[in-house]
């Protein structure tokens, strides 16, 4: 069974499939019990659902046609931001990431940022400058950067594209590295939200995933957002680790409530080749995540967070209502590439895209701040989206918004199928939007084949 695996945030590969702040997304073949697997990679932005490989690798200066700038900043418009930093690599990590002795003396934190404010102005004389109405900083570590560095780059935003009144502005935190004072720095520099890096409350899941705060620093942290002015603070979480167990589930869960945040994110864990521990699976050292176990675990995730007021609005993400005093509580950036939104990924390894076209950045920190000294922009690689290539794109990731897929915008043959879908349980017609039912987003890869079939 083809399965659209979700990815938290990555930068690399622009062949395989992908999303943003979405990145690559592969596709894996799993039982049928595979859960909360969907594309969904927040940092870059990008999407080959088509599984082509990396379409052009740019050998003139990039240029974006004429059509493509055809009713920017008519479109959602956000800004990604990858800050490309570690202080150490997760075991269960392959995202475009350096830790210092990675990096040596080829890059630096100051040449990043002197290069990333070289791109974004470059960016603005290329679309126009629509003002930004959400921005997102990930990575890596942003927090690494701290309050002044982060502040720095929301301030060379405003300084090339400008804010929409009301702009959302999120940066990912790690737990370790933030503190009351880095949250009033960002406050008063002028970000909206807080995504915080969780993954579990148990300090034996965290050891296996090589993290290395403690287990209650993420939900301190959380309490620190919402003391300095943050509303809106999510928590990330990732079940189906090698050892974890229910009673380690329900403590996370347990954990995030009792922080009073009002988003979460929850994944199921990847073993990407690669990395650390797809070496310890392929030695007996870890056993490798099991789907029936993923399905218990995201149903346990879903009734937990349901009671507790946070609705689903995508298959990995819920969130307290929205109210007149809190706003929308959605993730927004994220809403906007869901939604066939534009948006620039700048930084390295960052993916883009504008009217159709679809870009991505070279992934060396290094190379990515030599080219932009050189005045160019640092685009690895491109791909001109077809009409199919959109069409598959959108049936793919409006289905797994509780908005639902429109009807009217399949054709006579997928609303057929789109029907089949229904009968078997797998989705409800409301309002005229196919909806997954709790069933059918255990199986959401199933339903997109069969509507796409």
């Amino acid at each position: 069974m083809l399965t659209i695996v979700p990815r938290q945030i990555d930068n690399s590969d622009p062949g395989t499939y992908f999303h943003q702040n979405w990145g690559k997304c592969t596709a894996q073949a799993v039982g049928t019990s595979g859960v909360g697997r969907r594309v969904e990679c927040w940092e870059t932005g990008g999407v080959n659902v088509t599984g082509t490989t990396a379409a052009q690798q740019t050998a003139a200066p990039f240029a974006l046609p004429a059509r493509s700038l055809e009713g920017v900043g008519k479109r959602p418009f956000g800004i990604y931001i990858h800050v490309p930093f570690c202080a150490t690599r997760c075991g269960y990590c392959d995202f475009n990431t350096y830790t210092a002795g990675e990096l040596g003396t080829s890059a630096s934190p100051q040449s990043w940022m002197e290069g990333l404010k070289r791109e974004l102005d470059l960016a603005a004389e290329m679309t126009g400058a629509p003002a930004a109405e959400t921005v997102f900083v990930g990575g890596g570590t942003p927090s690494l950067l701290g309050g002044d560095g982060l502040t720095e780059v929301l301030a060379a935003v405003r300084s090339s594209f400008g804010l929409a009144p009301g702009a959302e502005v999120t940066t990912e935190s790690n737990p370790e590295s933030t503190s009351p004072a880095f949250f009033d720095a960002l406050r008063v520099g002028g970000f909206t939200r807080i995504s915080l890096g969780m993954q579990s409350a148990a300090q034996h899941v965290l050891k296996i995933l090589d993290r290395t705060h403690t287990p209650g620093r993420a939900v301190a942290a959380a309490r620190e957002a919402r003391a300095a002015g943050f509303s809106h603070v999510n928590l990330d979480l990732i079940y189906g680790t090698p050892g974890e167990r229910d009673i380690d589930l329900d403590a996370s869960l347990d954990a995030v409530l009792s922080a009073d945040v009002d988003h979460v994110s929850a994944y199921s864990l990847i073993v990407e080749d690669g990395t650390a521990m797809a070496r310890k699976v392929r030695r007996g050292e870890l056993p490798a995540p099991d789907d029936d176990v993923l399905a218990t675990r995201y149903e346990r995730i879903d009734s937990r967070l349901s009671e507790a007021g946070l609705s689903w609005y995508e298959v990995s993400n819920w969130a307290k209502a929205e109210t007149a005093e809190s706003g929308d509580t959605r993730c927004r950036h994220n809403l906007g590439y869901w939604d066939g939104g534009d948006w620039w990924g700048a930084g390295p390894g960052a993916h883009s895209h504008v009217g159709g076209v679809r870009w991505w950045n070279v992934k060396h920190p290094a190379r990515y701040a030599e080219q932009l000294a050189k005045g160019e922009l640092p685009v690895g690689g491109s791909e001109e989206l077809t009409a199919d290539d959109i069409h598959m794109e959108r049936v793919m990731l409006t289905a797994r918004l509780r908005t639902g897929l429109p009807l009217s915008e399949l054709v006579a043959s997928e609303r057929i199928s789109a029907d089949q879908v229904v009968v078997d349980g797998l989705a409800v017609i409301e309002n005229d939007h196919l909806v997954l039912t709790d069933r059918g987003r255990l199986l959401a890869d199933a339903v997109i084949r069969t509507v796409l079939a």
